[in-house]
């Protein structure tokens, strides 16, 4: 305790200016906030200050000094202002923006949950499929499904993204179930498409990540259609594990080419800042977490 009021009387009489307006602020005499110093300096031996009776100068020792323990003091700061938080509740508006596919599934059917268990919470959520600039648009906390480029911003894993060739028992039937990637071109593929070309499968073969070029008779730039015309049986289709889980627990979607499978892009919870974080953000991502690590959840939902 007397090292530590020691740094905090020296950053102070920094920050003041002099020992008795630091003296002043603390409510003691001028004498205690010198002897504080004196045996910091003497503690340390090393002179930190030049002390006359007009004013106070920084030793290049000094200098040095005062930057670590100003960061000390801040990690401290920081740590306080954390717990404090935690002990606290949750309040206030929190804008979530998701993709609008998985937003549906997977956020707002989780939404009235968070909110029973944090009442002094109310909630915003934005589902689209664009990039959202988080500050510009005053967003606590978007849900992306993707690699993070952005150093500015900051992401928390909220589970990993599987990607399954999916298609239904009578299409398998019908076709015959692909026991290779080069089977494939056999098939109708139903892919991502905007402009024509279909966007290509990404799998794992003979130990390298390859992305295949695949072809079929319809495309579609929206997943959700896609996932429509899989479960209506007309060909095979490369969606996520949270999109298909329920289809195949429940038997209307088989998987195939399991083997060959790669990860996808994770999910992440992204957000503009880190430090003083507001507690009903941070609920809100833990929750999130906690929900998605239940044991079945991607095949139950």
């Amino acid at each position: 305790m007397g090292q530590f009021r020691q740094i905090s009387t020296f950053v102070e009489v920094v920050a003041k200016g002099s020992l008795s307006a630091a003296a002043r602020a603390e409510g003691i005499a001028p004498a205690v906030i010198g002897r504080r110093l004196d045996a910091l300096e003497q503690r340390l031996g090393v002179k930190l200050l030049q002390r006359t009776t007009r004013k106070l100068a920084l030793t290049n020792e000094g200098a040095a000094f005062l930057e670590d323990c100003q960061r000390i003091l801040n990690d401290l700061e920081d740590a306080e202002s954390a717990v404090a938080e935690r002990s606290a509740r949750a309040t206030g508006h929190l804008l979530v923006s998701a993709p609008a596919g998985f937003g549906r599934q997977h956020v707002a059917p989780l939404l009235p949950s968070f909110l029973a268990e944090n009442r002094d919470v109310r909630a915003t959520l934005n589902l689209n499929d664009r990039m959202v600039d988080l500050i510009g648009e005053g967003v606590d906390v978007a849900i992306r499904i993707a690699t993070l480029s952005d150093s500015s911003l900051v992401g928390v894993k909220l589970a990993d993204n599987q990607r399954v060739l999916v298609a239904t028992p009578a299409y398998l039937k019908r076709h015959g179930t692909p026991r290779t990637l080069d089977d494939l071109a056999k098939h109708n593929c139903l892919a991502i498409s905007s402009d024509g070309s279909q966007r290509g499968w990404t799998f794992r073969h003979e130990g390298k990540i390859v992305t295949l070029k695949v072809g079929g008779n319809m495309g579609c730039n929206d997943g959700a259609v896609l996932h429509d015309w899989v479960l209506a049986g007309k060909g095979l289709a490369w969606r996520s594990m949270w999109e298909v889980g329920g289809d195949i627990e429940a038997g209307r979607l088989h998987t195939v080419l399991d083997e060959h499978a790669a990860p996808g892009n994770d999910i992440y919870a992204v957000f503009a800042q880190r430090n003083h974080l507001p507690l009903r953000i941070r609920a809100f991502v833990d929750f999130l977490r906690r929900s998605y690590a239940q044991a079945g959840y991607w095949r139950k939902a």
